[in-house]
């Protein structure tokens, strides 16, 4: 026989070559489905980083906003608390001349003092009295002592320091918030990283290793964005 294949060595050689062609498929197909993992990976993080950026900066908005209003609040308590305190001191001022007068038995300087109280300290004053204090040794040592007894600017005070600090603390609230969805991000972007390396690594293990971190990383930033608080309107 001339040189050449013989029937027996060409259909060997071809059971090899189609081997060879099965493997190289299927080599094919895995780095396929690799690659399509990853487009996966990566436009989900995509769609989920955008989420996370938008709403921190909704919180970080709102921060800004609650603290504002807090520190306005607190501003305007100030005000009424020293409109509270100087009216305090006017009330004061009346009540000794009128006592003054009491203990000099000026019925009109009395009377003339007891003009000047003001809406609130009246109120308290005839509460006081009603309490027998030339005799009663447990009366209150004057109208400001008593329960009844509220200056103009007190109630608003109260009122606005409460709403400053409930502002305040909604602010901080909102900042923590926006602290969180900035973290959940950072671990979108390792995912980003992870997956955008794998494609240089010729080593088909190394990218499926990348490739489960970065899942594992996209899973456990979908748990964490799934028990935060949803941006505000």
């Amino acid at each position: 026989m001339g040189e050449g294949w013989s029937a027996s060595e060409f259909g060997e050689q071809i059971a090899k070559h189609a081997e060879h062609s099965a493997h190289g498929g299927a080599e094919s197909a895995q780095r396929e489905w690799l690659s399509i993992l990853e487009a996966v990976l990566l436009s989900v993080v995509a769609i989920v980083a955008a989420y996370t950026v938008y709403a921190s900066a909704k919180w970080n908005t709102h921060a800004s906003v609650s603290l504002a209003q807090a520190s306005a609040a607190r501003t305007k308590a100030n005000r009424a608390g020293f409109q509270a305190f100087t009216t305090k001191n006017f009330d004061g001022s009346t009540f000794n001349a009128w006592f003054t007068a009491y203990i000099a038995r000026d019925k009109q300087g009395m009377r003339i003092a007891a003009r000047r109280f003001s809406p609130a300290f009246r109120v308290a004053f005839n509460a006081w009295w009603a309490t027998h204090p030339e005799t009663n040794p447990r009366s209150p040592q004057g109208p400001t002592y008593m329960p009844q007894y509220h200056p103009a600017g007190t109630t608003e005070a109260n009122l606005l320091d409460r709403a400053a600090s409930r502002s305040f603390a909604a602010g901080v609230a909102a900042g923590e918030t926006a602290d969180k969805y900035v973290r959940t991000t950072v671990l979108l972007a390792s995912v980003l990283f992870l997956v955008g390396i794998s494609t240089h690594f010729p080593v088909r293990r190394a990218r499926y290793g990348l490739v489960t971190v970065a899942a594992l990383l996209l899973v456990a930033s979908l748990l964490q964005l799934v028990q935060l608080q949803r941006p505000p309107g």
